[in-house]
C-alpha cells in the first residue's frame, strides 16, 4: 500500500545538480521524446528534465505529466515555464492516475518503476489509459546479474533510504514484456550508470488492438 505522501525536499534540490549523469542520459531523453504526437503522458517527471527534448508538433498536441513529490513539482513547473512546454502536471501517482481508460497515444517512463509502490498496479495503470495501438516508451534501470545482483541486494535497503526510496533490483522490463496488454517492438539493455545503479534498459512496447483492457 502507498503511503499518504511522498516528499523528498532534500533529494529534489541535489536531482539537478548530477550535470554528469545527465548528459549521459541526454540520448535516451532524446529517444523517450522523439517524434511524439497526439496526447502524450509522462510519468513521474521529476524535475522536468525530459521537457527540453519534447518538440510539439504543430498541430493536435497536449502534453500531460504527473509527479507526486511537491518539491520535483514544483521545480518541473518551472522547468516548463522556462522550457516554454505547455505542460499539464498533475501530483498523482503512476498506481493511481486521473485519467479515464483509453486517454493516451503514448506514454512515457524515464527512471520511474524503480520508485512506485506497487509497480504491477502501475503497469495495469499505463495500459488502461494507452489507447488501443498506442506506445509505452520507457528507460529504467533495473537489477544486474551475477555479483552485481548481490551487491545491489545487500546495498539497497540504505539505497532506498538515500534515495528517495528507489529500488535497485527490480525486474521492471520482464514485467512489462509480460504484461497481457503489450506486445513488444524493442527491448535494448543499455552498459549505462554507476554501480549499484546499472543497467539500464529503454524500449517501446504497443498496446494490444482488440479486447480492451480495464482495470477495476
Amino acid at each position: 500500500m502507498a503511503s499518504d505522501e511522498i516528499s523528498h525536499p532534500l533529494f529534489a534540490a541535489l536531482y539537478d545538480r548530477m550535470g554528469a549523469m545527465e548528459r549521459l542520459l541526454k540520448p535516451h531523453r532524446e529517444y523517450l521524446a522523439a517524434d511524439l504526437e497526439g496526447r502524450v503522458l509522462e510519468l513521474g517527471a521529476g524535475t522536468g528534465n525530459t521537457f527540453p527534448y519534447v518538440a510539439p508538433p504543430a498541430d493536435d498536441f497536449e502534453y500531460h505529466a504527473i509527479e507526486p513529490d511537491p518539491h520535483m513539482r514544483t521545480r518541473a513547473q518551472t522547468q516548463a515555464n522556462e522550457t516554454g512546454l505547455a505542460v499539464d502536471l498533475r501530483g498523482a501517482r503512476a498506481e493511481s492516475l486521473p485519467y479515464p481508460d483509453d486517454a493516451f497515444d503514448v506514454v512515457l517512463s524515464g527512471m520511474v518503476f524503480c520508485t512506485v509502490d506497487d509497480p504491477a498496479a502501475a503497469t495495469d495503470e499505463v495500459a488502461r489509459v494507452l489507447k488501443p495501438g498506442g506506445e509505452f516508451r520507457f528507460l529504467e534501470h533495473v537489477h544486474a546479474d551475477g555479483w552485481r545482483a548481490t551487491g545491489q541486494a545487500v546495498l539497497n535497503p540504505l539505497w532506498e533510504r538515500v534515495a528517495a526510496g528507489c529500488q535497485l533490483d527490480r525486474q521492471t522490463v520482464e514485467r512489462f514484456v509480460a504484461h497481457d496488454a503489450f506486445r513488444v517492438d524493442e527491448v535494448e539493455r543499455l552498459e549505462l550508470g554507476v554501480f549499484p545503479a546499472t543497467p539500464f534498459v529503454r524500449g517501446r512496447l504497443y498496446r494490444r488492438r482488440g479486447g480492451g483492457f480495464s482495470r477495476e
